[in-house]
This record gives structure tokens, sequence and C-alpha cells, in this order.
């Protein structure tokens, strides 16, 4: 049994925390070859492995630490739409046919990125369920001027946020190496750690691809160009330092501005990374607001409050698109931890600056019924 990892919680109240989270943080720090655990302000108890965390070894890569949804992540851009032409109703309306497949060049696509052919498949270029969205934005609040001037982002726009990931491609990748090896770290030097790295890093230079074809299909679905502002990674394993460091739910730190979204019914935060003292938590920050309740807990509280009708629209007057009617109470805001206590935690822990702050104007989940 590991003895000696480093465990760290990043929260001005630890005892907020979820226990059941903590539980599987601790669960993880005890695996034999871990070094470093840091456990991020919306850390929340995932399907054996807590999300909002990152794990870092000298020597050890675990697959099922990065989980089944490879390179998932969040793209953000900005369009050409103003806000002020912005009508909820007509946007609805357009906004039709993107759960079918993409009719795209699926492995010109795939091949300029590098990626091999074999790799083509229905589920490029489409959201995928569970928490994974579209959202129009509209700039509430710039926090830092000078910063949102000097990365040249206009404030009138209308802003666009992809989540989404590896869809089927990652959780075939993690099933098969669970297949083979089981859930034991693999040292990096070893040929089975090679080879899922290989296939790690397609992943991810899929889910890449995948965000920025669904940006273009929503885009074109509106009439739209747009300027890709970041895109960043939540789930995955590289090199840091003379190790490997494992993001579950966790943004990264080391590779410029990140965006951090609310719930559905929230603000989102665009912020910059802190870079001095940020290795205290593993060069990591929260990707998101974290969940409060699980999706069963989600769906027995709020399906005995609300209407399905009552959850299409939000506290800040935003539209919600999601005709799956049970994933639109698993993902009801009211599931989520409040965003403005995870960036505060972020902000006191010296790990963020905030740059602006984003107002939702429309979510998209999907227009598949069930």
């Amino acid at each position: 049994m590991n003895t000696c990892c480093e465990l760290t919680l990043i929260g001005r109240d630890p005892t907020r925390f979820d226990p059941l989270a903590l539980d599987q943080l601790d669960a993880t720090a005890r695996l034999e070859g871990m070094g470093k655990v840091v456990g991020l302000p919306d850390l929340h108890a995932g399907n054996g492995i807590a999300v909002g965390a990152a794990f870092w070894s000298p020597d050890r890569i675990w697959p099922h630490l990065v989980g089944s949804d490879i390179g998932c992540g969040m793209a953000l851009w900005e369009t050409s739409l103003p806000v002020r032409k912005f009508r909820v109703g007509q946007v609805d309306r357009k906004l039709q046919g993107l759960d079918e497949p993409w009719d795209g060049p699926v492995v010109t696509a795939l091949v300029s990125a590098g990626l091999p052919p074999e790799l083509a498949g229905p589920s490029l270029g489409t959201i995928g369920g569970g928490n994974h969205f579209v959202e129009f934005q509209r700039i509430e609040e710039i926090v830092d001027p000078s910063r949102f001037a000097m990365l040249n982002l206009q404030d009138d726009r209308v802003w666009m946020m992809v989540h989404s990931g590896s869809r089927g491609l990652g959780q075939a990748i993690l099933q098969g190496q669970l297949e083979e090896t089981g859930k034991s770290g693999l040292l990096a030097s070893e040929p089975q750690a090679m080879s899922y790295l290989s296939r790690h890093d397609q992943a991810v230079t899929w889910a890449v691809v995948n965000r920025r074809i669904i940006a273009d299909r929503f885009m074109n679905a509106l009439g739209l160009s747009g300027t890709c502002v970041l895109d960043i990674v939540h789930n995955s394993v590289t090199r840091y330092g003379t190790g490997w460091l494992h993001r579950k739910g966790a943004a990264p730190a080391d590779r410029g501005p990140v965006v951090i979204p609310g719930s559905r019914g929230d603000f989102s935060y665009l912020a910059e990374p802190v870079v001095e003292g940020a290795d205290a938590a593993l060069h990591s920050l929260a990707h998101g607001a974290g969940r409060k309740w699980s999706r069963n807990d989600a769906h027995a509280r709020l399906s005995r409050r609300y209407r399905v009708a009552d959850l299409q629209r939000t506290k800040l007057s935003s539209h919600v698109i999601c005709e799956d009617r049970r994933l639109i109470f698993e993902e009801a805001p009211e599931a989520y931890k409040d965003i403005a206590g995870v960036i505060a935690d972020l902000e006191a822990a010296g790990l963020i600056r905030v740059i602006a702050r984003l107002r939702p104007l429309l979510s998209y989940k999907t227009r598949h019924h069930d």
C-alpha cells in the first residue's frame, strides 16, 4: 500500500466536499506508485473515481483514472453575430438535424489532423449525451478589461461554448485496456503503457476535431462564422515534470486562458491561470461547477417538483433545448454546485484571475426523444 502520497484539497471550506468523493480520492491516493493527488473545488463522486481531480505519478499510468471520455473538454468560440441580433426563437428553429451524423468529409477531417481514416464513424461531429452541450452566451461583465483587450476579444458578440469529447472511441479504448490489463498501474516505460498512450493521444486529437466540427455545424446552421478562442482538455494523461499527470474532470492551468462553465442556468467564467504557485494544484483547475447530486438523485428530486416545461427556461431567462425527458432533470441547474463559490475558491487559492463573466442565452443538449 502506498503511504507517502501527498493529498491536497483546494477549497476554502473542506467540510463542504462530498464524503463519498473524498473516499474515492483517498482510495486513489493509496494506489501503489501514486505521488500526489489534488481535489479541486468542483470535486464530486464519479463512477469509482472522483471527478474534479488531478493525479501525478513519477512512473505509472492508470487508464481508468483518465476514464472513458478521453479528450473531453471545452472549446470557446467568438461568433460573428452581434448580441443585439440574437433572437432565441429564430436560433431555436434553425438548430435542426444536429444530432444526426455529420454529412461532411469525415475521413478528410481526420487525416488532416494526423489521424488514421479507420477512426471515422457516425459520431464524429455530434455532441453526445450526459453533461455535454453547446451553449450560446454573451458577455455579462468584463472583470479585467486590459487582459480582455490583449486577447483581441469583442464584448458585443454572441459567444459559443462546445462541451464534448471522444464519444465511443474513448470508451472502446478504455474497455480494451481494462480487458487487457485491468485497473493496475502501467509502468510508463513498458510497451503496454506506450501502446495506450498512442491510442489516448489519438482520442484526444479526435475529440478536438469533434468539437471543431460541432462548432462549424452550429454556426453553419445559423449562417455565422467564428473564431476559436480556446480549446482545453479535461480528461487526459500527459507528461508533467519527471512523471505523469492524470486529469479527471480538471482544466489545465498550463495552456493559457480557460473557460469554467456553471450549470446551464448559471454564468460561466473566462479566466487566466496564475502561474505562480500553480504546482501546488498540479497546474490544474476546476473544470466547471461540479455535480451536487447524482443523476438518479437529481431525477428523483426534481421530477416531482417540476414539469419539463419548467426546466426549458432558467433563472437567468436563458432557453434550454433538451428533448430527452430524463436528461433535462438529470442536468437541471439545481443538480450542480454554485459556480460562483467554485470560482471564489480558485481565486482564494491564488490559482486564477477572472477575465470576464458570460451569461447563457441558449443551451442545446439534444433534439432526440427517448
